[in-house]
C-alpha cells in the first residue's frame, strides 16, 4: 500500500467516526470507547490523544486489542447495532492528559465498567498494567493449555471406561512408560 491509500484509508475512517458520532476536533483530549453486551455487561476503553479525530480513527485502522474488539463489535447504532461501541470526546490540555487519563479510567471504573484498557494510563516512566500478574495469552499458552485439557479428557476416559497394561513381556522401560503415563494424567 503506498502513502496515498493509507492517507485515503484514514480519511475514510475519520469520516465514518464524524458521521457516526458528530464532529471531533483535532485538538488534545480523553477520548472514551464504551459498549454494553447482550448480557447487560457494561466495557470502556479511556485513551489519551494529541489530535483525537485522528487517534480515533486509527482504532478502526490497527490491530491492538481494542481496535480488534471495535471491530469485532462495530460502532453504536440504535437500530443496526446496539451493542456496538459508543464514543465520548472530553477535551483537554496536552499537559494534563496522563493525570486526566488516570482519572476517567478511575472514574470508569468506579462505575462498574469492565475496563479494556491494559495499563492504568499515562505515557510516563513507571507505567504500570491493569493486572501485571494475568498470563499473556500467546501462542504457546494455548499449546499448554490444549495440552491440559487432553490429558483432562484421557485422565476421565480412564477412570471411567477403559485399562491399561504394559504389551507383551514386561521389562524395564515399559515400566518406566507405563510410571510416565500414570503421572501424566495423574493416576
Amino acid at each position: 500500500m503506498n502513502y496515498k491509500q493509507i492517507y485515503a484509508r484514514k480519511k475514510a475512517c475519520e469520516k465514518r467516526i464524524t458521521d457516526t458520532f458528530g464532529d471531533i476536533p483535532n485538538t488534545s483530549g480523553i477520548y472514551v470507547f464504551t459498549r454494553m453486551d447482550e448480557h447487560g455487561i457494561w466495557y470502556a476503553y479511556v485513551g489519551q490523544a494529541k489530535n483525537l479525530l485522528s487517534r480515533i480513527a486509527e482504532h478502526l485502522l490497527g490491530y491492538q486489542h481494542i481496535d480488534l474488539s471495535i471491530k469485532k463489535h462495530g460502532l453504536y447504532n440504535k437500530e443496526k447495532n446496539v451493542f456496538g461501541y459508543s464514543l465520548k470526546v472530553f477535551l483537554e490540555n496536552e499537559g494534563d492528559l496522563d493525570s486526566k487519563e488516570k482519572e476517567y479510567i478511575n472514574l470508569y471504573a468506579s462505575l462498574g465498567y469492565q475496563l479494556r484498557n491494559k495499563t492504568v494510563g499515562g505515557q510516563g516512566v513507571g507505567k504500570s498494567g491493569i493486572d501485571d500478574n494475568k498470563p499473556s495469552k500467546g501462542y504457546h499458552d494455548g499449546l499448554e493449555q490444549g495440552r491440559k485439557n487432553a490429558i483432562n479428557e484421557i485422565k476421565v476416559l480412564f477412570e471411567k471406561y477403559l485399562d491399561f497394561s504394559i504389551k507383551g513381556e514386561p521389562n524395564k522401560i515399559k515400566e518406566r512408560k507405563l510410571n510416565a503415563f500414570k503421572e501424566m494424567v495423574d493416576l
